[in-house]
């Protein structure tokens, strides 16, 4: 089992900041992809942005120049820097992580959802 726990939501200001981040634990063996989605209410799950285990990202458009993601492979944990923000970015934010867990039987792909972290943008 591969567990992941978020944190950094709140309520903010228009034009105001967070900063989420989600750390991932269990018999973790490699980890390939980690990344942010978020679900507005009324509205499906979307892609926020992703970061691949070189370093390489992956923006969706509402989240361009505004947010940066950013990951410590040593401690297996991402995070999420959330600049300018705007009443439209409130939703909850799930952190995904996408890798392969020890097993007995050697490597198996898994893919795994975080609780999930409010954030609201109100003034």
């Amino acid at each position: 089992q591969v567990q992941l726990v978020e944190s950094g939501g709140g309520l903010v200001q228009p034009g105001g900041s967070l900063r989420l981040s989600c750390a991932a634990s269990g018999s973790i063996f490699s980890i390939n992809v980690m990344g942010w989605y978020r679900q507005a209410p009324g509205k499906q799950r979307e892609l926020v942005a992703i970061i691949e285990s070189g370093g390489s990202t992956n923006y969706a458009d509402p989240a361009k120049g505004r947010f940066t993601i950013s990951r410590d492979n040593r401690k297996n944990t991402v995070a999420l820097q959330m600049n300018s923000l705007k009443p439209e970015d409130t939703a909850v934010y799930y952190c995904f992580v996408n890798g392969e867990q020890s097993t007995g039987r050697g490597p198996r792909i898994f893919d795994s959802w975080g609780q999930g972290t409010r954030v609201t943008v109100s003034s």
